[in-house]
């Protein structure tokens, strides 16, 4: 009994130290520029951007970003306190679309109102379970499944998956653990090892739904600017979340714009139709489609 209780405590004391606050402004919060250089571009036309729908206003975000050069892990900011981040100075392809709707989400706010503290609040309503970050690495959600599901029961967006024919498959979800001396939290933290490795557990325990990639010339037509684009890509017998980006419709033609890697362009990029950057991978199965609708 007094170990139980001796364990309670213990674990009381380390929860009331992961607070995602006791973290300073220029470690959660990098390329301060180059966010004042977004703002000067976007305050002048606040009253455009609220116009637009927010889908609009996340595909322009994404075109002001692109060139940003890619850069992984930023995340990984610390061994134990979890804190909503961010890092304009590179982007990975799950920072890229979340700052580009952060910035979107950002229009609703007056001028005085555009701070890096105030980004940060709309990318913690983005990245975490409920929309906060209780300074525990296992209050992020980490794929990109439950990512569209957690927002579209809190209304943020709109899972269109399965409403554009989307099918369930068998689910892989394993790529955490398999690498998980690749992470800051994992490696330093056996709690977050095994939280990771329960949540894909339960990940592999029910359907991913994605839209075949044969099927999405035919939804293309119905894709939106700034619709979220999630790749799936074949894992053996199974399927997984393995990229993301945003959708851009340019002359006519839907295109993927996103963040790609260094053995590519290694940049953020305007890339080719939607159904074409598909193809240029076996590996590419289908696609998920998350709207974001505020």
């Amino acid at each position: 009994m007094k170990s139980s209780v001796l364990s309670l405590l213990i674990l009381a004391a380390c929860s009331a130290s992961l607070r995602a606050d006791t973290l300073p402004l220029n470690t959660v919060f990098v390329g301060q520029d180059r966010f004042k250089d977004v703002a000067k571009l976007a305050i002048p036309k606040l009253d455009r951007l609220q116009a637009l729908p927010v889908g609009e206003r996340v595909a322009w975000f994404g075109q002001v970003l692109v060139g940003t050069p890619y850069k992984g892990y930023t995340l990984e900011i610390h061994d134990h306190v979890e804190a909503a981040s961010c890092n304009l100075h590179g982007l990975d392809c799950w920072t890229f679309f979340e700052s580009a709707l952060a910035f979107a989400r950002m229009c609703e706010l007056p001028p005085e109102q555009w701070t890096p503290q105030h980004m940060l609040r709309h990318i913690e309503l983005d990245r975490y379970w409920g929309g906060k970050c209780t300074g525990s690495y296992l209050s992020r959600l980490h794929y990109l499944e439950d990512w569209a599901r957690d927002n579209d029961k809190r209304n943020l967006v709109d899972d269109l998956t399965r409403k554009l024919g989307g099918i369930g498959v068998p689910n892989s979800a394993r790529e955490m653990t398999v690498n998980a001396d690749h992470y800051r939290y994992m490696k330093n933290s056996s709690t977050n090892r095994a939280g990771i490795a329960k949540l894909e557990a339960q990940l592999r325990e029910r359907p991913l739904y994605m839209i075949p990639k044969s099927k999405v010339p035919g939804i293309e037509p119905k894709l939106q600017n700034g619709d979220i684009i999630g790749i799936i890509s074949k894992d053996g017998t199974a399927y997984g979340t393995s990229h993301v980006g945003i959708a851009l419709r340019k002359d006519g033609v839907l295109r993927f714009m996103h963040a790609s890697s260094p053995r590519n362009y290694g940049k953020v990029v305007v890339d080719s139709r939607l159904y074409d950057y598909l193809n240029r991978y076996k590996s590419h199965a289908g696609i998920l489609v998350a709207r974001p609708v505020k």
